[in-house]
């Protein structure tokens, strides 16, 4: 069904973006515009795009229809037509909900974590423009709609992640995730190129290539689907291109909250699944999914278990959570992965948003045993916080139970007993490292307690709203096996090639097992830190704490070999080979054009020599010739 509201979703928040950004322009050279036209601009745009899709969400569940929006002709070549189309189908539009409603959230916080800097407007037409990409991604009716989308999110995590351009830091920081998302979309430009040229169509939008899929051969589409997956390795930070993401930290903390929890490192599992009936035909690329995301969520979960800082914390957290996704969408189970995906926004956003504004607190200090050390009360925050921490750990009747517990039960279903495996360690590192976070921040014992006073209800009651979110969304997909409706699931029914059917006496064996081991994981942590002495604080060194020296390692191997490489071509092969034959060819033009010049030297006595030397051969010649 034909509506205009779906561009809208788009345009709100782009518009948004445009309108702070000339504000911000008159604001630095005319006159000072105060923050609260900002904020508001940067707030009303992204509710409206929330609006209009709750008001499609529930036409769409009262009528069982499909939205689209044709808006115009962008390519025509020939028999090749790529229309600027819109799809607001039932995978797209609940998305967009969360992606508005979070986005929305993380904007009204970022107004108090923000207030006051001088980048206010910039932040924010900013941040507009990267919830305003994400849309275009979600909403693409075509993957080459969806790549203007996925590059946007790119840059603007690029802009954001370097927002403080004068600390050098910051900028090697969002140069890093640029130059590693390039890596990635590469190989989903590839990807796309491969099939359309394997399903041999005239049209690349997702209906087509779905129609058209059987055209291809098993070979380009198996190589088409890794290409994609690829490009959802850079975005969604898996092995081995995850190394951008913890050095995203280095923005400040609203967009790592927006990146983790409603926008860019989620585009990666929404595109595999988008692309659900490609995947479908090539199992053994979806299994390969699912293992690059069980080692993901291992290896970042071990790496998590070291770190200091709270954000780098909650930032291999995140890769680890997106390595369940992707177990869950790579065996098939495309609705279970997503929901993970949905749970994950509200626990996520709100631990990235209590941890900014303990940050705050702390007056910008980052280290947890810092932070133990100089603690302040702020009961909030640590209400919300613990909360986090509980559904992230996937504790019962929490969010994070349900969906993490689904995914873990699809790959026993599937008989990947060593995913299985996997999943259930590296849940109990997750809740090793989350309640390690926890009581040494909150609970360890310190000698100074400091009150702190909230600035803005921007900061804390976004933290409650989410906190909701965080404890009851998994009531919205709960098994059958325990009385409920699975109605996420339902609503994306289409995209699943696999259903759990376990037996209801495996499912409580699972869930028990999955409980037990979570448990164990915040006894270890209670153990060990809930009387830890912060004054002494656990080493920084050791290959766990220096994250398996894989950043050592790319550097070494890529970027100095890079740097060798590039300087041999610029040293040697250009400079001494290329150069050096050009210029002794030209060394030796000019060499006999200074000979010849000596010809040329306007001295009139040596002309008439030539003169009389040139008459004298031709009569010679002549002599010779006429035999005289």
């Amino acid at each position: 069904m034909s509506t205009p509201f779906l561009v809208w979703i788009i345009l709100a928040p782009l518009i948004g973006s445009l309108l702070n950004t000339g504000f911000y322009f008159y604001h630095i050279k005319k006159q000072k515009i105060s923050e609260v036209v900002f904020a508001l601009i940067g707030t009303i745009t992204p509710f409206i795009s929330f609006l209009i899709t709750l008001y499609l969400f529930l036409q769409m569940r009262d009528e069982k229809i499909i939205f689209n929006q044709d808006l115009f002709t962008w390519v025509s070549i020939g028999n090749l037509n790529i229309e600027m189309r819109l799809l607001g189908d039932n995978l797209a539009i609940f998305m967009s909900m969360f992606v508005t409603f979070i986005g929305w959230l993380i904007h009204i916080y970022a107004i108090g974590y923000m207030k006051g800097d001088e980048g206010f407007g910039k932040f924010f037409a900013y941040f507009n423009l990267f919830l305003a990409s994400m849309l275009i991604l979600v909403l693409a009716d075509n993957p080459i709609i969806l790549f203007i989308g996925w590059e946007g999110v790119g840059l603007c995590s690029y802009l954001l992640i370097a927002f403080y351009y004068q600390d050098k830091d910051n900028v090697l920081a969002g140069n890093k995730a640029f130059i590693a998302n390039r890596v990635g979309d590469f190989g989903f430009l590839l990807g796309v190129v491969t099939l359309f040229f394997a399903i041999d169509a005239n049209s690349l939008s997702f209906a087509t290539i779905e129609a058209n899929i059987s055209n291809a051969s098993p070979e380009l589409l198996i190589l088409s689907g890794f290409l994609l997956f690829v490009g959802a390795m850079g975005k969604s930070a898996q092995i081995p291109l995850y190394v951008w993401l913890p050095d995203a930290m280095a923005g400040p903390t609203p967009i790592s909250a927006l990146i983790h929890a409603a926008t860019m490192v989620t585009a990666g599992v929404y595109m595999v699944a988008r692309f659900h009936f490609l995947y479908i035909g090539i199992e053994d690329i979806g299994t390969f999914i699912a293992y690059i995301g069980a080692f993901s969520a291992l290896f970042a979960a071990i790496i998590a278990t070291r770190q200091q800082d709270i954000k780098k914390i909650l930032a291999y957290s995140t890769m680890s959570q997106l390595g369940y996704m992707f177990i869950g969408v790579g065996l098939g189970f495309y609705s279970t992965g997503l929901f993970h995906v949905f749970t994950h926004a509200f626990f996520k956003a709100m631990l990235f948003m209590g941890a900014g504004g303990i940050i705050i607190a702390l007056h910008h200090e980052q280290n947890i045993f810092k932070i133990a050390q100089h603690r302040a009360q702020l009961p909030i925050i640590h209400f919300t916080f613990l909360v986090g921490v509980i559904a992230i750990s996937g504790i019962p009747p929490f969010s994070g139970f349900f969906s993490k517990d689904a995914i873990l039960a699809a790959a026993f279903q599937n008989g990947e007993y060593l995913i299985w495996g996997i999943g259930i360690f590296t849940a109990f590192l997750t809740a090793f490292y989350m309640f390690r976070l926890y009581f040494v921040i909150f609970v360890a014992p310190t000698k100074h307690v400091a009150q702190y006073t909230y600035t803005s209800k921007t900061i804390t009651i976004p933290l409650l709203i989410l906190s909701i979110g965080a404890i009851a969304a998994g009531f919205l997909n709960l098994p059958e096996v325990l009385g409920g409706e699975t109605r996420v699931d339902t609503w994306l029914s289409q995209l699943n090639s696999h259903k759990l059917h376990l037996s209801h006496s495996t499912e409580y064996i699972l869930m028990i097992t999955s409980v037990i081991v979570a448990l164990a994981g915040i006894l270890v942590a209670y153990k060990k830190y809930a009387k830890f002495d912060v004054y002494k604080p656990e080493s920084d060194e050791g290959i766990i704490a220096n994250k398996f020296y894989v950043d050592e390692f790319y550097d070494k191997v890529l970027v100095q070999t890079s740097k060798k490489i590039s300087t041999f071509i610029d040293k040697v092969v250009d400079e001494k080979i290329i150069d050096g034959f050009i210029m002794s060819i030209c060394d030796g033009f000019i060499s006999f054009g200074k000979k010849v010049a000596m010809i040329q030297n306007a001295n009139v006595r040596f002309y008439a020599a030539f003169m009389l030397v040139g008459m004298c051969c031709i009569f010679i010649y002549l002599y010779k010739l006429l035999g005289l």
